[in-house]
């Protein structure tokens, strides 16, 4: 029996804490790649960037950073793509201000981080809350975003992250804001995963080490209060950019349900399912989402319409799935 990514989060508050890796260690360390910083908004934004060609902004979800895209940058850029990644306001190496974490906040910032790196025509990939973020980007700025790619993506409400409930409680949000634990963040990446056991080590240090920060909890109170999870309800049909909707078979979290709801409401959609996967699939299985990404990107998006190449479907009104 699974275990419900309620008690995951519940662990959060209540788990033993430890001592975090500290931040010289924290990705990307160890690559190739070096840490940059834009203030964007008031806020001092920490990416990376790799690559020459169209370029593809990669956004990370709840409690997440650039980490989550550690596989998927290199090939992407290998396939002719200038890949950048950055840690949203609140998140990883990025500032943690009072304010600024509503979903239309978040929108504004993502737009005025293109603007500030001078990227235009861009690819927005989103995974969960950042999927959410990529589509109000769109929504705010259609002009500059050239395609659009949702990961299991939050935006419909349909199941609110369990971080906004357990926050909007006065007694028990305060403990999931002020004593976050090493075994409550592997508990929660481990609901996370299809296989849970496919975590490692590596992954919780580089996912515990900026939740430890005494200050994350602003963070996290700022996203249950002012963060509205069903944003995009009634307005994805206003999203003509050709979208590809990916989700894991086993997301717990958000259920592949959402997924084929989001991809009939798109004008322009194609909806990819992978077997065995949870809610986490840049973590879980890159290679799976490189497969369906990298040619979505090649040659899917430089087609102008009415063609999508071989990603594009018609929804109508029953959704089609592309299986891996």
């Amino acid at each position: 029996m699974k275990r419900a990514p309620l008690l995951a989060f519940l662990v959060l508050g209540v788990a033993c804490r430890a001592a975090p890796i500290p931040e010289s260690r924290w990705y990307p360390a160890g690559t190739s790649l070096q840490p940059k910083y834009v203030t964007v908004l008031g806020t001092r934004i920490r990416y990376v960037e790799m690559g020459t060609g169209p370029t593809v902004v990669l956004l990370h979800g709840l409690c997440a950073s650039i980490y989550t895209w550690r596989d998927v940058i290199g090939p992407v850029s290998a396939a002719g793509f200038h890949v950048v990644a950055f840690d949203n306001r609140g998140f990883g190496g990025s500032d943690r201000p009072t304010s600024g974490y509503s979903e239309a906040d978040y929108a504004s910032l993502t737009v005025a981080l293109l603007d500030s790196l001078h990227l235009t025509d861009v690819v927005l990939v989103g995974h969960s809350m950042g999927g959410e973020i990529a589509a109000l980007a769109t929504l705010r700025d259609p002009g500059n975003v050239r395609g659009l790619v949702l990961i299991d993506a939050a935006g419909l409400g349909t199941h609110m992250p369990l971080l906004t409930r357990l926050a909007r409680a006065p007694l028990v949000g305060r403990l999931v804001a002020g004593l976050r634990g090493r075994d409550g963040v592997e508990e929660a990446l481990r609901s996370t995963f299809g296989v849970p056991s496919r975590v490692t080590q590596d992954e919780v240090d580089q996912y515990y080490a900026p939740v430890a920060a005494p200050d994350f909890g602003r963070t996290l109170a700022g996203v249950a209060h002012q963060f509205d999870f069903s944003a995009l309800k009634g307005r994805l049909d206003s999203i003509a950019k050709p979208t590809l909707v990916m989700w894991g078979s086993r997301d717990v979290w958000i259920p592949p349900g959402v997924g084929e709801q989001m991809t009939a409401s798109l004008p322009r959609a194609a909806f990819v399912l992978v077997p065995g996967v949870g809610h986490d699939l840049p973590d879980e299985d890159p290679a799976a989402l490189l497969r369906s990404l990298i040619p979505f990107l090649q040659q899917g998006i430089p087609q102008p319409p009415p063609n999508v190449a071989i990603l594009r479907i018609d929804i109508n009104p029953q959704v089609d799935k592309l299986w891996l």
